[in-house]
């Protein structure tokens, strides 16, 4: 490990420093059967900056599947997903992540999570990032390789992040997501700024990644997205406005274009 790696120590932030302070539980198998839920939402409210962001939000994400966060800017979306891997402030109300209450130390083995803005260390390359936190997660040396290719960057592996483009910086964040092998993924908008073909193919990984087991709560605001989920919660003001699959939110609306049954659904909620 190169010497800018060793020298992060001292300043990685409160969120990976904390993990050498609990040792990686037991490996346990905590997949449910599919009718099961990883991630269950009782009637929480979130107020930040003295503004009530979600109120009263009831909601489950099914294991094994790749449910869509869906909503207009401002929804509540990102806050949500803050709560749900223990970083953000809760009101009231309670959040339950494979089995434990959100937060809990031991789900950091477990919980992956990409925010919306890139989180790796700019001044070092792409493999050095993922060399890092995979030894924070003691993660074995391979999946670094791996997830270089998932995220189609194997072939700027040496390069240093401050020197990619905004759409790579954002799939080496999305890298450091993958690398510790988490039962469930968290994403924050991460295809963002990407090419078609790359959203494109991202998406396949993600249908991948659930076909082995893996839970995904992935947040958008596009709409045409949506089909690559098995399942979708759209949002609107901090308050569920339905859920279903595509083609049940597709009947529930009686719209085929899922933008236009959205707009349908909201319409329905504020009358």
């Amino acid at each position: 490990m190169g010497k800018g790696v060793r020298t992060l120590r001292n300043r990685a932030c409160i969120h990976w420093t904390s993990l050498r302070a609990v040792e990686p539980p037991e490996m346990i198998d905590y997949r449910p059967m599919s009718a099961a839920a990883s991630i269950v939402v009782e009637s929480l409210r979130i107020r930040r900056g003295g503004v009530v962001v979600l109120d009263d939000l009831a909601l489950s994400v099914a294991s094994g599947k790749v449910t869509g966060l869906l909503g207009p800017s401002g929804s509540g979306k990102t806050t949500l997903m803050r709560a749900i891997v223990g970083v953000q402030i809760v009101e009231s109300g309670t959040i339950t992540v494979l089995g434990e209450p959100a937060g809990t130390p031991s789900l950091r083995w477990k919980v992956g999570y990409m925010t919306q803005n890139p989180a790796v260390y700019g001044d070092l390359t792409v493999r050095e990032n993922l060399r890092y936190f995979g030894h924070i997660l003691d993660a074995p040396p391979t999946n670094v390789e791996e997830v270089l290719e998932t995220v189609d960057m194997t072939s700027f592996g040496d390069r240093v992040v401050n020197r990619l483009s905004g759409g790579q910086r954002a799939r080496v964040s999305l890298a450091t997501a993958l690398i510790g092998s988490p039962e469930l993924l968290v994403l924050d908008e991460p295809t963002v700024g990407l090419d078609p073909v790359l959203r494109r193919d991202l998406w396949k990984a993600f249908n991948e990644l659930a076909a082995q087991g893996k839970t995904l709560l992935v947040s958008s605001h596009v709409m045409d997205e949506a089909d690559h989920c098995d399942d979708l919660l759209l949002l609107r003001d901090g308050k569920l406005v339905t859920t279903g699959t595509p083609a049940e939110v597709r009947a529930q609306s009686g719209k085929q274009d899922l933008d236009e049954a959205f707009l349908v659904l909201i319409n329905e909620e504020v009358e």
